[in-house]
């Protein structure tokens, strides 16, 4: 029954991260949840009478290793972190059944679900919240605007214009021909401290309204690198 319940509590906490495609899905919460509980039954069968607390213990740290696995560094950024908190709860889940303590469990596997689904929107709406100057995050913005050759300049002009008095510093600003249609790339990397997407927007509305102007697209680059 113990056996059972680790089982079936952490494949439905690898529901969610299988539906998202992550690395460690279905089944890998499911066996972190399993042998979590193994270790803890075999705590209660041993001849020497392992308190289950040590096991319990020995579970938290050995986890660590599994989860370092699924942390992956993309450039400046590091992603999996929130694939390797949900092994380390499901491995709790396991402890807990293991333990016969199915309502705990239980409890712990809906508000691991509960983390991982209600909270993402969550999650992305405080990202898009505008911060101060003050914030210790800067983000690299990479903006392209598509024009007419001979607008070139003009563009350039008015894009310089439009940062004016912004929370943008222009690190870069370059123009590439685009063959053989005669239009003219013109890039810019943009650094703000925090999040200014609303900014950039406006930015973009205002540029897009241009006649010569056929394209503009932003995005941005490094959301989390500590101010120097």
């Amino acid at each position: 029954m113990r056996l059972l319940c680790a089982v079936s509590l952490g494949a439905l906490v690898g529901v969610e991260r299988q539906w998202r495609a992550r690395m460690a899905g279905l089944r890998t919460n499911a066996l972190v949840a399993t042998g979590a509980a193994l270790f803890v039954l075999m705590s209660f069968d041993v001849v020497d009478e392992i308190s289950p607390t040590r096991v319990a213990a020995q579970v938290v740290s050995g986890i660590g290793f599994l989860g370092a696995g699924v942390i992956l560094r993309d450039g400046i950024n590091v992603r999996g972190l929130n694939t390797a908190a949900t092994l380390w709860c499901a491995a709790a889940v396991g402890v807990l059944a293991g333990s016969g303590m199915y309502a705990g469990a239980a409890a712990g596997a809906a508000v691991v679900l509960v983390a991982n689904l209600a909270l993402r929107p969550v999650a992305r709406r405080i990202e898009r919240l505008p911060t101060d100057a003050g914030s210790e995050v800067e983000t690299t913005y990479r903006l392209r605007i598509t024009c007419r050759e001979d607008q070139e300049a003009h563009v350039r002009a008015l894009l310089l214009h439009t940062l004016t008095g912004s929370s943008f510093a222009l690190h870069a600003l370059r123009s590439e021909d685009v063959e053989p249609n005669g239009r003219v790339h013109v890039e810019a990397e943009l650094v703000a401290a925090g999040r200014v997407d609303s900014q950039l927007e406006q930015a973009v509305s205002r540029l897009s309204l241009e006649p010569g102007v056929t394209a503009v697209q932003w995005r941005a680059l490094d959301p989390a690198r500590p101010l120097p």
